[in-house]
């Protein structure tokens, strides 16, 4: 049954999805991100690839991604490195450079997100016909999970100061767990100006301004597997100033 259907959505004008992946030292994580992925759009039977964008990773994530992509076919895996990190924002931009897919979903490569949302994603789209669906851990059953105390009172300030200075029309502003009809992200990666933690709450601050339409799917947020966070206090402060930018020029 499933093949029937993969055989229905691969042909043209049937909708495609193509994920970003953006990595730096993922070695452990990707090969289980990657087998996730296939699997719940093998069960659901979308077509779709999936775009690695690693930016020199020293753990050697490039040589494992090379591993899965002779694995699964260069048809699903695309391999799209670079030298160094470039930054959230232009790893998007050189994925969609290379993505055949109409649909763009971003998401983290450390298991914070699991892929089993990605058909509720899907759904929620075709249901409302919205430009971007965004995961929210702050209404329905959506939530957090591996936090401590400080990383949720963190999340929560930003979320609610967020929307007290923006009033986005959105419950999760700093996710980054998200579907985009491709012409859509390409607008609002253009107009984006912010870095780091900040650049999230812009995409989605930039689509209310361009009357673009937001659907939200609850999610859980796992935090990472294996490696270290990337929160820190430089992250913070960027995280403020970048708010703070937003508020005066939005």
């Amino acid at each position: 049954m499933a093949g029937s259907r993969r055989e229905k959505n691969s042909r043209e004008g049937e909708d495609k999805y193509s994920v970003l992946l953006p990595t730096y030292n993922e070695r452990e994580n990707l090969p289980l991100i990657v087998w996730l992925l296939v699997k719940y759009f093998g069960e659901s039977g979308y077509n779709y690839e999936i775009i690695v964008i690693d930016d020199g990773s020293p753990d050697g994530t490039l040589q494992i991604a090379e591993q899965l992509q002779k694995i699964y076919g260069k048809d699903k895996i695309v391999l799209k490195p670079r030298e160094k990190k470039l930054g959230l924002g232009t790893a998007y931009i050189h994925g969609m450079k290379h993505a055949t897919g109409n649909f763009i979903i971003i998401m983290d490569a450390d298991l914070s997100h699991h892929p089993k949302f990605i058909p509720e994603f899907i759904k929620k789209q075709k249901e409302g016909g919205y430009d971007l669906v965004s995961g929210t851990r702050y209404r329905g059953d959506g939530g957090v999970y591996g936090w401590d105390l400080r990383r949720k009172l963190i999340s929560r300030g930003a979320n609610f100061i967020t929307q007290v200075l923006l009033r986005p029309g959105a419950s999760d502003l700093t996710g980054s767990f998200r579907l985009y009809k491709k012409e859509v992200l390409e607008s609002l990666v253009e107009r984006c100006v912010s870095k780091g933690y900040v650049f999230q709450m812009e995409m989605i601050v930039r689509a209310r301004q361009l009357g673009y339409t937001i659907g939200e799917v609850p999610i859980s947020f796992v935090d990472r597997v294996y490696g270290e966070s990337k929160l820190g206090g430089n992250e913070i402060v960027s995280f403020l100033k970048g708010l703070l930018t937003l508020f005066a020029t939005t």
